[in-house]
């Protein structure tokens, strides 16, 4: 499984959201291209970052800063907040990053968003759902920056797309994001059952390292992680087995 550490973006600022709640927000006083470097040295080489101006209006006001940190040369960015247009999508692309990270658009204009897919391929489109858990124990869509209930289940907004047509999905639960309580196990179990042949992508409430094996043992493909990272409340070391070039402790001191 691959770690995503995740950079979240207000203002130009590092933020996290509690639960989605742009009135719960966490500033951080670090700078996103340092944070940037910080995670390539612990041997990221994918990061994900999420324009909340965008995912929240629609308006990319992080647009600027999300080219600049396109251009590290050592990470590529998976994008998304905003993404909801096909100049949208090229802008980004164009721009060095990726992955865009396509999410209201794939619930509520399901048709065009297979043709992104079509037109720019799985492997640079990655769909998202951001999910609350209803009364019936059904995953259920939210759009436009978490503040829109959607009214239809995970299960259905795949079932919009064509079998084969997708590769990477995000899913996070709404109510785990920003807690530090543990991720949904069971909704990605249940995931993982419905659609084996997806990379899933978790996302919520991870806070350790052993929600990070849990997470792996299930086999989803990718963990995206925020506030525990931001936060170090997970050591280098444990980190290791999950960033791609992270370097062991007897090679780093054998390099030293």
């Amino acid at each position: 499984m691959l770690l995503m550490p995740s950079i979240d973006l207000r203002g130009g600022h590092c933020v996290r959201l509690r639960q989605g709640d742009f009135s719960a927000e966490t500033a951080y006083a670090v700078k996103p291209a340092a944070l940037l470097r910080r995670y390539q040295t612990l041997g990221a080489r994918w990061v994900h970052v999420v324009d909340l101006d965008g995912a929240k209006d629609g308006v990319r006001l992080n647009a600027t800063l999300i080219e600049a940190l396109a251009r590290h040369p050592s990470i590529r960015l998976q994008v998304g907040g905003g993404a909801r247009s096909t100049y949208a999508i090229e802008a980004l692309l164009d721009a060095g990053v990726g992955r865009v990270v396509v999410g209201s658009a794939a619930v509520e204009r399901p048709s065009e968003v297979h043709g992104w897919l079509k037109a720019y391929g799985a492997e640079r489109i990655c769909l998202a759902f951001d999910v609350r858990i209803d009364g019936a124990g059904e995953p259920s869509v939210h759009t436009q920056g978490w503040a829109r209930d959607s009214v239809v289940s995970l299960w259905d907004a795949l079932g919009a797309f064509p079998t084969g047509a997708m590769q990477h999905v995000l899913c996070t639960d709404i109510a785990c994001d920003g807690t530090l309580r543990g991720p949904n196990l069971a909704l990605y179990r249940s995931a993982l059952a419905r659609f084996p042949r997806l990379s899933w992508q978790a996302s919520g409430g991870i806070r350790n390292a052993a929600d990070l094996t849990a997470l792996a043992q299930l086999g989803v493909a990718a963990a995206v992680s925020g506030r525990a990272l931001l936060e170090k409340r997970i050591t280098d070391e444990e980190l290791q087995p999950f960033l791609p070039a992270a370097s062991s402790p007897a090679s780093t001191s054998a390099t030293a």
